[in-house]
């Protein structure tokens, strides 16, 4: 069974101020299998965090179908589709974390859809698990802000934090948007490392919408490339070429010659250490 699959999707981004909206996604059809890792690039403003709440069900599709392990999301009961949802788990760019909770609570979180209502609630005044929550912390090495508040937290924390957090979900399928945009280089391989370790040890399907390309094609198998809104490219990592890269990052659907893909290689190939190994 699929994790994920999307045939022929349209999605239109929710109503503005004036009540009209823009189709953000189209015609999108792929599949994910259950425990693949797959990176998501392209340009700011291509699609990838659409794609990834669209596959999340909280954007209903204006066109085509989506199925989140084997059910679509949208023919069945409002009660069942929280149901399913409980086997996901999106972690934004920005972890929406109250800012005056401390880090322990802000992790438990995560086990909310596993608690009755009672349990949750006593969790706000006395952490139930506080060595699950360090111990998630410390796949991130962030074990030592265990019982900091959110608001001490740096930008790369308050990231590192909200994965942490989805660790104690017991979700089947992790959604990640841009987890590394506030990491040095070094940090956001070792925090990319223990991401993917963890999805892996569980079996859970990790899909990851990622700036840092390089990183992107050294340690993912697979590559999906958004441009406009539709798909680009999807193939394994290693049969992505510079052309194909540049044609995603720089021109309007044409492959650069070799001079100018050789030229513009800086400008979207972040440089790794080369002690960093996936």
């Amino acid at each position: 069974m699929s994790a994920i699959s999307l045939h022929a999707l349209d999605v239109r981004a929710p109503p503005n101020a004036e009540g009209k909206t823009v189709q953000i996604l189209h015609g999108i059809s792929l599949q994910i299998a259950q425990g693949e890792q797959v990176a998501i690039i392209g340009r700011s403003g291509a699609g990838k965090t659409m794609l990834l709440h669209a596959m999340a069900a909280s954007l209903p599709p204006h066109g085509g179908e989506v199925q989140v392990l084997g059910k679509n999301p949208w023919q069945i009961s409002s009660h069942a589709r929280q149901q399913l949802r409980s086997h996901l788990f999106i972690a934004p760019q920005t972890p929406p974390l109250p800012p005056r909770q401390r880090v322990i609570t802000t992790v438990l979180a995560g086990r909310l859809a596993q608690w009755s209502i009672w349990r949750a609630v006593w969790s706000l005044f006395k952490p139930q698990d506080p060595l699950a929550a360090w111990q998630a912390l410390q796949q991130f090495d962030l074990q030592d802000k265990l019982y900091a508040r959110v608001d001490r937290l740096s930008g790369g924390e308050r990231q590192r934090c909200g994965l942490a957090r989805m660790l104690l979900s017991n979700a089947q399928i992790f959604l990640v948007d841009e987890p590394l945009s506030a990491l040095d280089p070094t940090l956001a391989a070792s925090t990319l490392a223990s991401l993917q370790a963890q999805a892996k040890a569980r079996g859970a399907s990790l899909i990851c919408s990622l700036h840092h390309v390089e990183l992107a094609q050294r340690c993912f198998p697979r590559l999906i490339g958004i441009a406009g809104g539709k798909i680009a490219f999807d193939a394994p990592s290693h049969a992505v070429s510079p052309a194909m890269l540049k044609a995603l990052y720089v021109g309007e659907g044409t492959l650069p010659d070799d001079d100018t893909a050789a030229a513009l290689e800086p400008r979207f190939t972040p440089s790794l250490p080369a002690s960093v190994h996936c």
